[in-house]
């Protein structure tokens, strides 16, 4: 009985638009592993099979791809999931948001595409002006200008 409950509550999941790729797979996987605890047999194929079928219109295009060159009936969960994940982040990265869990492009200068709002990296830091060469891009006991420095690799 209580299979049965966990089937029919895997058959009535739907991907909200609100949700991320990464979100509904674990909601699925959680259910099929439940079942699977109890003794049912429960193929990978079928959550794969799922996740195509239900989420939203936004992924039509990688699924079209996915069906266009991939046989569906070989397509591991993986490999869906990849697809739709790259999706969804290039998506977010046009609208600007910060992708979780993906490494920011780097454009041709040297500089971050997406905004500087990943962490802090990339920003230069204010330090006030060195005493030895005026410069504001480092702390005054890492100025090469300084008259005790000594290279590391020479002393």
């Amino acid at each position: 009985m209580q299979v049965l409950n966990l089937m029919r509550e895997f058959e009535l999941q739907r991907m909200k638009e609100s949700k991320t790729i990464k979100e509904y797979p674990d909601r699925l996987l959680g259910i099929a592993n439940k079942v699977r605890l109890l003794g049912t047999k429960f193929a990978d194929s079928r959550s794969v099979e799922k996740i195509l079928v239900t989420v939203p219109e936004r992924y039509e295009a990688s699924i079209t791809t996915l069906e266009n060159t991939k046989d569906l009936s070989k397509i591991t969960l993986v490999g869906a999931l990849h697809a739709l994940q790259a999706q969804e982040q290039r998506r977010l990265v046009r609208q600007d948001y910060v992708v979780d869990g993906a490494l920011p492009a780097k454009d041709h200068e040297g500089g971050s595409i997406v905004n500087d709002q990943s962490k802090g990296k990339g920003k230069k830091k204010n330090y006030p002006p060195c005493h030895h060469c005026g410069k504001m891009s480092h702390p005054l006991f890492k100025c090469w200008r300084r008259p005790d420095a000594k290279c590391s690799k020479c002393n």
